[in-house]
């Protein structure tokens, strides 16, 4: 029952991190809401990794792959934004 509620509040942290991610874009200035889209996609990225993915009860080696997918996946990301951005 508890990983349920977890589960779900984390659920609920997510959406309304959406919501507030959502409204900075139309409410802020561009500068702005780029600090505040990068600080919720930040917060989401965390809460799913320690959370959904239960890294907060896993082992050392899990811990660290998961680290290192992560980075490679915004390593793969920003060279394609990179590219993309260049043409």
């Amino acid at each position: 029952m508890r990983v349920v509620t977890t589960l779900f509040v984390t659920w609920l942290c997510l959406l309304v991190l959406l919501g507030i991610s959502v409204t900075s874009v139309v409410m802020l200035s561009l500068p702005w809401s780029l600090v505040a889209v990068a600080a919720c996609a930040l917060s989401m990225i965390l809460l799913i990794l320690v959370l959904f993915m239960d890294l907060k009860h896993s082992r050392g080696l899990t811990r660290v792959y998961a680290t290192g997918a992560t980075l490679w996946l915004a390593f793969l990301i920003t060279l394609t934004l990179a590219d993309y951005l260049t043409r």
